[in-house]
């Protein structure tokens, strides 16, 4: 299969132009994920109005990273795990974390273990989960607010997943050092 086109603010369809230039300015360079869902406004702007909105969100930036890296792991995309491990990095996520993380192993942090379990059971039961599972959640301190962030966290990252695998978009250098493989995911 083809990989996608990567765009530049100068090869972008018109429409896509000016928020590849806000990508640009944000990140310093223009990721290829970005490049990739620029071929479609519609996309490029929906994951950015998303991921706004998310920031902006009940969850720190570490329930953050680690929503978008459970939730990339198990939908095995190499692309998206890589950049949120180099975002986690940057964000001084402490190492062994990350790697649990990327390992599918056990956190220490029985809050941010709760926090994964329920995405990853979102993920793979496409959110016909049993009651016990929300309770579970809600147990370790978070009420169905939180659960609707899930949600949207999971819909963010199938959108970037699915174009990823799709297109397989190629991991940036400024990703690269924290590359991931399919494989290394835990079953």
């Amino acid at each position: 299969m083809p990989q996608s086109k990567i765009h530049t603010v100068e090869s972008a369809p018109e429409k896509s132009r000016a928020t590849l230039e806000a990508v640009r300015k944000s990140y310093g360079f223009i990721p290829n994920l970005f490049g990739a869902l620029a071929e479609s406004t519609a996309a490029v702007e929906s994951y950015l109005a998303i991921s706004g909105a998310l920031s902006r969100g009940r969850f720190s930036p570490t329930e953050q990273q680690v929503l978008a890296i459970s939730i990339s792991a198990a939908n095995g995309c190499e692309y998206c795990v890589a950049a949120h491990s180099t975002m986690a990095v940057m964000q001084k996520i402490p190492a062994a974390a990350v790697a649990a993380l990327r390992e599918g192993k056990p956190l220490s942090d029985p809050k941010l273990q709760a926090l994964r379990n329920f995405a990853v059971k979102v993920v793979e039961k496409r959110g016909l989960l049993e009651p016990k599972e929300v309770e579970a959640f809600h147990a370790a301190g978070y009420d169905h607010g939180h659960v609707l962030e899930v949600l949207t966290w999971v819909s963010l990252k199938t959108l970037s997943n699915y174009a990823n695998h799709i297109g397989k978009t190629p991991v940036d250098a400024a990703f690269s050092a924290q590359k991931w493989s399919k494989g290394s995911k835990a079953a």
